[in-house]
């Protein structure tokens, strides 16, 4: 539970019907392997303890006589575990019938929570013996002590920040206007549903949906726990299909038609953050909610939950290359409009040889496609100067000719030299103002081929470079309209290869050279090659310089995306990447990227135009405005007491 993490678990034992001690017995059973996984929350199906099939027997007072005594039985079960329980029964209340999910911790029965929809439609006959759940709750007697009764009842965990649990049952979930949502509006961020839903052709699909959706509209976790062995086959089979999501996310499910228990890590924190930064989230309803502290022991959770290395990249290969086909259009796009309104139609490209260049090439010459303008009017320039290697020369020369655009040459050594004399400069001396002189008559050198051409400076940098502030000020920082300003260096990569793929794999010479400069550009090491080679080989090689993207880009989202700070950001990469970098390794890096990060909104504040691909973004004026001369000492102050 510490940093947020709450392990959770959605149970199916396999329950007689209408047998509450055997089922007692098993719901037991079931909490006490749940508790030795470390689950904090742990959620039963509908009506469990009597079994959801009864029928008429729920008309019956021995079974419901039964089955409270029962229900005190697993509430005892409960005393010497830290674990919020939810199990379901039949409770009777001035003569109606209530399904009711009961949530016990600590000894104690907390609360009854009675169904609030209740079905009788197709194979539902529900209306036959229950009665729909007062939202109001009032004060029900149970065993001697009084607990609240009503569908309007949160149950707020006192020591650990953010983790309030508010309970459906099953139809709860498949209605317009469910319970859950004033639950999450009063403050829930846990909500367990308590279900019984048969299995039918497809429904399997239609349930997940609803599931994944719920959590995601109303910006939650969600522990969906359903009946399944053990329920009467007479007419309906249950397929105990038990599933865990967060916020438009299943993390785990189980397979159906089987009785068992699925485990989820919920981060209580991260949604916490997601609902902080929208602001359309929604205010509380006026309502007379009951609200029912409960405690549990704060501890280390033993995550189970995965942790992919590129966030900003899908695992499946299909999603990646309907991702990549997305983004391509979306920069290409956003530069037609630019396009449009500005009657221009010409660009110019600084062209280096690496990924960057590349993609902003590409997406240029998608967007003439778009607007039905010829190819030659877009200016590839390429500046060789003191540290460009042949490689990149050729490889740059190469792209221009494979995507049929006008590549223009300016070798920019000697205008460099004679700025370095004008300033008293050395030019043996490789210090930054050798490197930033470079960019800075690059950029230079674009603007005034723009203003020759009446053309439009397409930006090459990345959102991972904008991230460290690694750009020239007023050089490679600067364009007319930066259409890989949204994309982060992991994704760079794909979106290059998924080019290759598909554009360069044709037989024609242009596909075939367009494939082959594209996967040698790809083989090429990131560099912005100001320093000079050695025997024609790149020497200066960013991720030596400032680490390893994947790790920068992992950072980014975490901190950024879901709001973890370093302490936690750490603990996850740890986990992401075991078996890749030591600790220290990524402990030394997560340093450099807060005091990069940190330390260079400066660079961001006046960022050129460029459109938005992702969830993470770094405009000033959309996503991130910071201050740019706000103190890091309280980040830096905690990455100094983690150890590596």
């Amino acid at each position: 539970m510490e940093q947020g993490f709450v392990k959770v678990a959605a149970v199916t034992p396999k329950i007689k019907v209408a047998d509450p001690s055997y089922n007692a017995e098993v719901i037991c059973r079931g909490m006490e392997e749940a508790c030795g996984r470390g689950a904090k929350i742990i959620v039963f199906p509908e009506l469990c303890l009597t079994g959801y099939t009864c029928g008429d027997y729920f008309l019956q007072q021995l079974l419901l006589e039964e089955a409270s005594a029962q229900l005190l039985r697993v509430a005892e079960a409960t005393r010497h575990r830290e674990a919020l329980v939810m199990v379901g029964l039949p409770v009777e209340r001035e003569g109606r019938l209530y399904n009711v999910a009961a949530v016990l911790c600590k000894g104690e029965v907390l609360g009854l929570v009675p169904k609030a929809n209740i079905p009788s439609y197709a194979e539902f006959y529900e209306g036959r013996h229950f009665t729909q759940g007062n939202g109001t709750p009032v004060s029900y007697e149970l065993g001697g002590k009084t607990v609240p009764f009503g569908t309007d009842i949160l149950f707020d965990c006192k020591n650990v920040q953010g983790l309030t649990v508010g309970c459906e049952i099953c139809e709860d979930l498949w209605v317009a206007n469910s319970p859950g949502i004033d639950h999450a509006m009063m403050g829930a961020t846990v909500i367990a549903n308590l279900s019984a839903s048969n299995e039918t052709v497809g429904k399997d699909a239609y349930r997940e949906l609803l599931v994944k959706s719920s959590s995601a509209r109303l910006v939650c976790g969600y522990v969906y726990a359903s009946a399944g062995e053990g329920e009467s086959t007479q007419d309906l089979v249950f397929g105990g299909h038990n599933l865990i999501a967060e916020n438009g996310t299943i993390l785990s499910q189980t397979k159906r038609f089987a009785c068992g228990t699925v485990y989820g890590d919920i981060d209580v924190q991260r949604i916490l953050a997601h609902r902080r930064r929208m602001g359309t989230f929604g205010s509380r309803p006026q309502k007379p909610y009951v609200r029912v502290p409960f405690c549990l022991k704060v501890e280390e959770t033993r995550l189970e939950r995965t942790f992919t290395t590129m966030p900003f990249v899908p695992g499946d290969k299909a999603k990646r290359k309907e991702r990549c086909e997305e983004i391509l259009s979306i920069q290409a796009y956003g530069l037609k409009k630019r396009f449009e309104s500005t009657g221009l139609s010409h660009a110019v490209v600084g062209v280096s040889g690496g990924l960057d260049s590349t993609l902003a090439l590409l997406v240029t010459a998608r967007c003439f496609d778009l607007l039905g303008f010829d190819r030659k009017d877009i200016t590839a320039v390429t500046m060789p100067c003191f540290g460009t290697t042949g490689r990149t020369y050729e490889n740059a020369c190469r792209l221009s000719r494979a995507l049929n655009v006008t590549l223009q040459e300016v070798d920019i050594r000697q205008a460099v030299e004679v700025h370095f004399q004008d300033i008293g400069q050395a030019v043996d001396v490789h210090d930054v103002t050798y490197e930033n002189a470079q960019a800075r008559e690059r950029t230079q050198v674009l603007m005034d081929i723009a203003n020759q051409t009446g053309g439009l400076v397409i930006g090459t940098g990345d959102m991972s470079e904008l991230a460290l502030g690694w750009a020239t000020y007023n050089g490679d920082h600067m364009s007319m309209y930066g259409v890989n300003a949204g994309v982060p260096k992991t994704l760079v990569r794909h979106l290059v290869k998924y080019y290759a793929d598909t554009f360069g794999s044709g037989a024609s010479f242009g596909e075939a050279e367009l494939g082959e400069v594209l996967e040698d550009i790809l083989d090429t090491p990131v560099s912005p090659e100001l320093l000079p080679p050695v025997d024609g080989v790149i020497m200066q090689k960013t991720e030596d310089l400032v680490g390893p993207y994947e790790l920068h880009d992992f950072f980014l989202y975490y901190m950024l995306r879901c709001g973890f700070p370093p302490a936690k950001v750490y603990r996850v990469a740890r986990l992401a990447f075991a078996g890749e970098y030591e600790d220290s390794t990524i402990l030394k890096w997560l340093k450099v990227f807060y005091a990069r990060f940190l330390g260079q909104q400066f660079k961001r504040s006046c960022l050129p135009d460029g459109p938005k691909v992702g969830s993470v973004a770094l405009s000033p004026r959309g996503d991130l405005r910071l201050p740019s001369d706000a103190s890091n000492g309280l980040w830096m102050r905690e990455l100094e007491k983690l150890q590596g």
